[in-house]
């Protein structure tokens, strides 16, 4: 059987349809943060192609600002909430949640 006999339509579907259920239920980001976030992702995609040393160095500088403001916010969530819950705001797996509020300081 070659790849071309293979009818993908079905599970594409189903798989699209999951990915928009996933982000119906995700927190909505506020449109402003939104729009900063795209802009940023073309600032460093503009500026691979032109410095890729320079796009890299902020990469890192945006991981790193990323890793603490996550855990800043996951610190500021009430203990109670849980880890399924998280998931489901952050459109994420239930393992991935929980690492995230395992990690967590002072949760």
């Amino acid at each position: 059987m070659h790849e071309a006999d293979i009818d993908l339509a079905g599970p594409l579907a189903d798989w699209t349809a999951h990915l928009s259920v996933v982000r119906d239920k995700a927190a909505p980001l506020p449109e402003s943060l939104a729009a900063l976030l795209v802009e940023i992702a073309d600032q460093l995609n503009t500026t691979a192609v032109d410095t890729p040393l320079a796009a890299l160095r902020a990469a890192g500088v945006l991981e790193r600002i990323a890793t603490r403001a996550g855990r800043a916010a996951a610190g500021m969530l009430d203990a109670d909430v849980s880890a399924e819950a998280v998931a489901i705001a952050l459109g994420t797996s239930r393992s991935k949640a929980a690492i995230l509020l395992l990690t967590t300081p002072d949760r």
